[in-house]
């Protein structure tokens, strides 16, 4: 008689393998869910800050245009004030620091004016205008050498500028050769003084014969006048005498008829 044994069936052994794919292939698939998952935030996290940055854009220039209204208007502080707030959404933009040192020159504000005007030319050293405006603000401060420079730079830049050219340019020159005839004449005045000074010590040689001469003539001269002395004097009557004592006649009137008075 044949015995019977249990045997694996060939269906379940495709079942377990197809089970076993499937599950595997279901792993793929949400392993690519998930990356597309991460893919659409980080894309949708760009977007926000592209939109961010746009907005900021948008309003920065809206208060630069405001600003420049008030500033045509000569509400310079106020423009200040709308420029700072754009300066706080755009800090990079070149033109709202060019536009902020203008207004602070017209305040006659020099520093501001020049540090405004500095931070311009960092943030576009390409800008013509920035550099011009920084030299006419460097020129209100009186550093006439700096200024010159800026105005230079302003033209290697933009060459064909007629207003840099013959204006900015032309009157810093100017004022550089005065300041250069300025020092000449205080340096020649400060000379002509010393000299003059020198000139009112005369350096004299006191053992030339000239001296000694002149100083044995004043000693002859006091001799003599020590040798006869002078003598008022004043009679009981009133009468005033001069007399003249001599070594060699020491004697003096009688002391009954006059009276010394000196």
């Amino acid at each position: 008689m044949a015995s019977f044994g249990w045997k694996r069936k060939i269906g379940e052994k495709v079942s377990k393998a197809t089970s076993q794919q499937f599950e595997a292939e279901a792993a793929d698939d949400k392993d690519l869910a998930d990356d597309d998952d991460d893919a659409d935030w980080v894309h949708a996290a760009k977007r926000r800050k592209e939109i961010l940055l746009e907005d900021c854009v948008k309003k920065s220039k809206e208060l630069k245009d405001e600003g420049a209204n008030l500033a045509e208007k000569r509400r310079y502080r106020e423009a200040i004030r709308k420029w700072d707030e754009a300066l706080q959404l755009t800090p990079e933009d070149a033109t709202l620091y060019e536009m902020k040192s203008q207004v602070l020159m017209s305040l006659h504000e020099m520093f501001p004016a020049v540090h405004a005007a500095e931070m311009a030319v960092q943030r576009n050293p390409r800008s013509w205008d920035a550099w011009q405006t920084l030299g006419r603000a460097q020129l209100g401060l009186g550093e006439i050498a700096l200024a010159i420079r800026s105005f230079q730079v302003s033209l290697h830049i933009f060459p064909m500028n007629p207003e840099v050219w013959k204006e900015d340019l032309s009157w810093a020159r100017k004022l550089h050769e005065q300041q250069k005839a300025t020092k000449t004449e205080a340096v020649q005045a400060l000379a002509k003084e010393k000299e003059l000074t020198q000139e009112s010590i005369p350096d004299y040689d006191f053992e030339s014969d000239e001296i000694v001469a002149v100083c044995a003539a004043i000693a002859e001269k006091e001799k003599a006048v020590s040798a006869a002395k002078t003598v008022v004097i004043v009679s009981a009557s009133g009468t005033v005498e001069t007399v003249t004592e001599k070594e060699n006649y020491p004697t003096t009137p009688d002391e009954t008829l006059f009276i010394r008075a000196r």
